[in-house]
C-alpha cells in the first residue's frame, strides 16, 4: 500500500472531482452541527503547538465531527497524541466519499484516488470488482459507486479491516472476507473478474522504520510492510491474477516510480500484458497487467 498518509487534511474544499454514481456517504452530505465550544482558537493552536500543518482545517474538522464537548476534547487529545486525523474521526475522505476508517486500519491515501481513475476507465458495465488487501475498502467501494451495477468483492488479512471494509462495500451492495489474497473468494468468481484492484503493501522492510510515525505506528504492520524489495505480495498476486481475470480483464496497483520496471517485469511473467500509468498531479504510479482475450481461431467469427 502507500508508503506514507496523506499529506493534507480533509476537507469538503478539497474533495475530488471523481464523481461516483453512489456512494458509501457523500462528504458534503454527512457533515454534522458543529458543537459548541469555549474556543475555537485554543483549539487550532494546541494543533498548531503539536507540529499540524493544517491547525485551523483539522480544528474545524475535529469541531463538525464531535458529538458533544467532551468527546471534542478527546478527539482533540488523540490528535495532539499523534494518532492519524483519519483514525480521530473515525473516516477519511476518498474520490468524494466519506469513508469509515477505525483505528488501526490502514488510512487510504489520496494519491491512490488516480488508481480508482484508471479503473473506472477500464470497467464495463456491470463489471466484477475484486478489491484485494482492501483495508477499509475504500478503493472498491469507490469504484463500484463509479461503475453502473458493479459487482463487488474485497479481500483482506487483517479482521480489524475486514471489519470496517464491510461496513463500506455493504452501502453499495459489496461483500468483505477475511483471508489471504484469493483463498476466501467463492469460487464462481474465477476467470469472472473485470477488475481486479490490489492495493498491496510496497515498502520495503528495511524502510518501515523510516515511515511518519502515523503510518508506522498506529496502521497496521501488514498493511505496509512488502517484504525485503516491497514487492512480496505482488508476486503472490501477480501468480494468481490470470486464473480469476474474464478475458479481458485486468489488474491494477500502485507501486512506486523506483520498483516500477520490475512490477511490470512481474507481470508480464504472470501472463499478463503489462502497462504503466503515471500521474505527476497525483504523483502516482499504477501498474496495470490485462488477460488478453484468446485470439480468435481461424475460419470462426471473431
Amino acid at each position: 500500500m502507500s508508503d506514507s498518509p496523506s499529506s493534507s487534511p480533509l476537507s469538503a474544499a478539497s474533495a475530488s472531482s471523481f464523481s461516483p454514481s453512489s456512494s458509501v456517504s457523500s462528504v458534503s452530505s454527512a457533515s454534522r452541527t458543529p458543537v459548541p465550544v469555549g474556543s475555537g482558537a485554543e483549539i487550532v493552536t494546541r494543533l498548531r503547538d503539536a507540529g499540524c500543518v493544517f491547525a485551523e482545517d483539522e480544528a474545524g474538522l475535529l469541531l463538525s465531527t464531535a458529538r458533544t464537548p467532551a468527546e471534542l476534547a478527546a478527539m482533540v487529545d488523540r490528535r495532539i497524541a499523534g494518532h492519524p486525523l483519519e483514525h480521530v474521526l473515525g473516516w477519511a475522505e476518498f474520490c468524494g466519499l466519506r469513508v469509515s476508517v477505525d483505528a488501526g486500519v490502514f488510512v487510504p491515501r489520496r494519491r491512490t484516488e488516480f488508481l480508482v481513475r484508471k479503473a473506472a476507465e477500464l470497467a464495463p458495465s456491470h463489471a466484477v470488482v475484486v478489491d484485494l488487501c482492501c483495508g477499509s475498502g475504500a478503493l472498491g467501494a469507490a469504484l463500484a459507486g463509479a461503475v453502473d451495477r458493479a459487482e463487488l468483492h474485497a479481500t483482506d488479512i487483517d479482521p480489524a479491516a475486514v471489519h470496517c471494509a464491510r461496513r463500506n462495500v455493504a452501502a453499495v451492495g459489496g461483500v468483505a472476507y477475511e483471508g489471504d489474497l484469493y483463498e476466501p473468494l467463492p469460487a464462481g468468481l474465477r476467470g469472472r473478474v473485470d477488475v481486479l484492484l490490489a492495493n498491496v503493501p510496497y515498502v520495503p522492510t528495511g524502510d518501515i522504520g523510516l515511515l511518519p510515525a502515523e503510518a508506522r505506528v498506529h496502521e497496521a504492520r501488514v498493511a505496509l510492510d512488502g517484504g525485503a524489495d516491497g514487492l512480496d505480495v505482488l508476486r503472490r498476486v501477480a501468480a494468481g491474477a490470470y486464473a480469476w481475470l474474464a478475458p479481458g480483464g485486468s489488474l491494477l496497483f500502485e507501486t512506486s516510480e523506483r520498483q516500477a520496471e520490475q512490477a511490470v517485469e512481474i507481470v508480464a511473467r504472470s501472463g499478463l500484458a503489462p502497462g504503466v500509468a503515471v500521474s505527476e498531479e497525483w504523483y502516482a504510479t499504477v501498474v496495470i497487467g490485462t488477460r488478453t482475450p484468446p485470439a480468435a481461431t481461424p475460419g470462426t467469427p471473431a
